[in-house]
């Protein structure tokens, strides 16, 4: 029997349960053994619920315990979630997180300890909920050299801009839609502001590059700023927006990470990714082009992904099978030395701008929609985004809004 503590019985935590509950009899047959949750930790009883009988308060029941081989973590935040881990992976207990913001801080340190010990820090519902991607790229795409990936990492927003897309409603209506469906919560800040994808982005590009990639240094812009007047902008130019957190890998090991609302082509993968729906696209050196696609939250999927390393650790309790990176910190490459197109709105006329437009950004083109009088669009050509800055700061009095333009691939 394989003893496993669950920490945190809120949403993901009594998934977990209830995954365990559900297929235990197919999970034990993976194992090869029988798995048993033995404790759950949380502040508060649960009279009436069956979990009640394992119910913990104290984490030093946990940590004394060398029944339990395998903790999971999915209290969220820094701290305790912190301390609890980094102790239980010194006590020689492998742990299974969904926590990103842990990963995401913590996540080389925490990888080594778990190296010293011969045991696992997995994190797989960490980015993608319940879509696979940490997995994959730990074991089933070692043979490449990851040169991008593009994702659309949070469900709330990409429900929101759906929305506003096909149904013409504003941010407001979207946003109270969105908190009245529970996809959103009463605060949604780290979900519109970017920040939720940002830390996976973090996760995922330290994973790529082998050392710390901190999210607090990438470039991140939410959807707050999204309006109707640019959705019927992106409809004029066939084209629709998603928030997208993206690196690439230039020349050597440098990485250009970024998070913001991006224009997509039809011809672009994540262009009919839609709803609460996620999808992270990969591109490989040699692989060349993959999808994931699922839900990437969710109390079930993302319980799913959090068993399924529980899995993977209850098979190699012995064995250390994590790809690490070093806590050593990668300087991510500067946004203004990126290149791509822009689209711009304008206050004012097209006649008497047009000319003066293309003398500062070169060959534009113009964008007209309709019902929208006393400014116009325009798409730059390629150039780099500091340059584009410089050109922008001539008509910053004029310019509306920015939205950057994602090529499609191949």
């Amino acid at each position: 029997m394989i003893n496993i503590a669950v920490m945190g019985y809120g949403t993901v935590g009594s998934g977990v349960v209830e995954v365990v509950n559900t297929n235990g009899a197919r999970i034990n047959q993976r194992i090869g053994d029988e798995l048993n949750i033995k404790y759950v930790l949380d502040l508060k009883d649960f009279p009436g619920d069956p979990v009640q009988d394992k119910i913990v308060h104290d984490f030093e029941t946990i940590i004394q315990d060398d029944e339990i081989k395998i903790v999971v973590e999915v209290m969220g935040g820094i701290e305790p979630a912190y301390t609890f881990v980094k102790r239980s992976l010194q006590a020689g207990k492998s742990v299974a997180t969904s926590n990103k913001a842990l990963v995401a801080k913590h996540g080389a340190e925490l990888l080594s300890i778990a190296k010293e010990h011969g045991i696992n820090f997995l994190f797989e519902a960490s980015v993608g909920g319940g879509i696979p991607i940490i997995r994959p790229l730990n074991s089933s795409l070692t043979a490449d050299e990851i040169e991008e990936i593009t994702g659309i990492l949070n469900g709330t927003t990409n429900y929101m801009l759906t929305k506003m897309f096909y149904e013409g409603a504003d941010y407001d209506t979207v946003l109270k839609e969105a908190q009245d469906n529970g996809y959103a919560e009463r605060n949604p800040e780290a979900d519109v502001e970017g920040y939720d994808a940002c830390r996976k982005i973090a996760i995922l590009s330290s994973l790529i590059s082998g050392q710390q990639v901190d999210f607090e240094d990438i470039y991140c812009e939410g959807i707050t700023e999204i309006t109707v007047e640019d959705m019927k902008y992106a409809k004029a130019m066939g084209t629709t927006i998603k928030l997208l957190a993206c690196c690439k890998r230039y020349a050597g090991n440098r990485l250009h990470a970024i998070v913001a609302p991006c224009m997509l082509y039809p011809e672009h993968p994540l262009y009919n990714v839609n709803g609460v729906f996620n999808s992270i696209f990969v591109h490989g050196n040699v692989l060349g082009d993959a999808m994931f696609y699922g839900s990437g939250a969710g109390k079930l999927p993302t319980a799913s992904a959090v068993v399924a390393d529980v899995v993977d650790a209850a098979k190699h309790l012995n064995r250390n099978i994590m790809t690490m990176w070093k806590q050593e910190k990668l300087r991510l490459e500067n946004k203004a030395d990126s290149r791509r197109r822009f689209f711009v709105r304008i206050r004012g006329e097209e006649r008497e701008l047009l000319e003066e437009l293309r003398q500062s950004f070169g060959d534009i083109e113009v964008v007209r929609a309709d019902g929208l009088e006393g400014e116009f669009g325009f798409v730059t050509p390629v150039m780099m985004e500091g340059e584009y800055e410089i050109r922008a700061n001539l008509y910053r009095d004029q310019i509306l809004h920015m939205i950057r333009i994602e090529e499609q691939k191949g």
